[in-house]
């Protein structure tokens, strides 16, 4: 549904994206992470046809952002930064006005307009002028905005930016909802957390170039190697000699718990609680300890210049 290919923007002497080559299937989320002025909004801009690239090629749902800019334009949804609202317009006048831009007829963007304000829960607020509106309302409106032609594409810059808690768990359930087998869905964000919870892939891009792409898991395990359990007993360790299988280990341990990394935990976490158990050592509990993105992109951002792309499954 997206695809570039060493997708490039030159701004005089100054390289914004460097050869760029991204997919991202109908069904997917993908979740564009990068600090400030990597090149995330650039790239987004040739996506959606606004900026044209220096060199390079883009697809958005079939179509070539340089030879077919209207039919691209048309099959994206787009929130960026910037939201661009009409503040002296009514959200349910500003929606309608959007959606005859799209080629909708009365009757039809006038029902689309009604579900999508309940939706946002913006029905409440239909006579108050969009200048009057909150940051969280204003960004509510943006993303109805983005979605009112029920797009196959989707691109959102910083979906849940100024929003209340609240308020950004029903936009990220409601970008859940608009995966489908036939949209694909690129986030722009700064919080790792919704990423995480987002995205079936993770691109991470540095002064342009995407240093690490792959999903969340893969992205952990390469990072950041085998996951790490914790195994906690019923009593001290002291006076017991463990026996504990070979391919495990250890990396810290308390008077009565130890933590522990391992290759192939469904084959062997089994093996270590029968052990255990022989030796009449009670367990009281086993689990994983969680690892989270922002460890790998810590560890991404902080890679040296012009190594290697890291590309995980």
């Amino acid at each position: 549904m997206i695809r570039t290919e060493n997708l490039t923007k030159k701004f005089k002497d100054f390289v914004a994206v460097d050869q760029v080559n991204l997919r991202v299937a109908a069904g997917e989320v993908l979740a564009l992470l990068g600090p400030n002025g990597a090149g995330k909004t650039t790239t987004v801009r040739m996506l959606t046809s606004v900026l044209h690239p220096t060199s390079g090629r883009a697809y958005v749902a079939g179509f070539d952002v340089l030879e077919h800019p209207e039919k691209v334009r048309a099959s994206v949804g787009v929130l960026t930064e910037q939201h661009g609202l009409y503040n002296r317009m009514r959200a349910r006048e500003y929606l309608e006005f959007f959606a005859s831009l799209y080629g909708m007829d009365q009757e039809n963007r006038r029902q689309k307009v009604t579900d999508i304000l309940e939706k946002f829960g913006l029905n409440k607020v239909t006579q108050k002028r969009i200048g009057e509106y909150s940051k969280g309302m204003r960004q509510k409106l943006a993303l109805a905005r983005a979605l009112i032609h029920d797009p196959p594409v989707l691109l959102l810059d910083e979906p849940t930016s100024a929003m209340d808690p609240e308020s950004a768990r029903l936009v990220r359930d409601s970008i859940k909802d608009l995966r489908s087998a036939d949209r694909a869905i690129i986030i722009c964000t700064h919080n790792l957390a919704e990423a995480e919870e987002l995205a079936d892939k993770i691109a991470i891009i540095r002064n342009g170039n995407i240093i690490a792409h792959g999903s969340p898991k893969s992205l952990k395990r390469l990072f950041l190697g085998p996951p790490i359990y914790e195994l906690r007993l019923a009593k001290d360790l002291n006076g017991y000699k463990l026996k504990l299988p070979k391919e495990i280990h250890i990396t810290e341990r308390g008077l009565n718990w130890f933590r522990y990394r391992v290759h192939d935990p469904k084959k062997i976490n089994p093996q270590i609680l029968k052990s255990l158990l022989l030796q009449n050592i009670p367990v009281l509990s086993l689990q994983e300890i969680p690892q989270n993105l922002e460890q790998v992109y810590m560890q991404a951002i902080m890679k040296p210049k012009n190594t290697e792309v890291f590309n995980a499954p």
